[in-house]
């Protein structure tokens, strides 16, 4: 039962570096279902993937246009606003 449980559960650490993965990459049948373990019993790694996949999406549309200062501005405000409210 406890190499199961290792196998299964995650360490926070550990799970943040799949998001991450995930984000880049495919993860392995394994970390996927790892990592599905772990944020169904870790709200804090749930918010911090919502958070990732938003810098993520907003990271991406910065690059494709050029932005001046209060654009930038308006886009902490938001960010910040959005994790807030998570």
């Amino acid at each position: 039962m406890k190499k199961l449980m290792q196998i299964l559960f995650l360490s926070c650490l550990k799970a943040t570096e799949f998001i991450e993965k995930r984000l880049h990459t495919k993860l392995s049948f394994k970390e996927k279902i790892q990592l599905k373990v772990h944020k169904s019993m870790c709200k804090a790694c749930s918010n911090y993937e919502k958070q990732s996949i938003l810098i993520e999406k907003v990271m991406s549309e910065t690059k494709t246009k050029k932005i001046n200062k209060e654009e930038v501005k308006i886009l902490k405000d938001t960010i910040v606003k959005k994790i807030a409210t998570k």
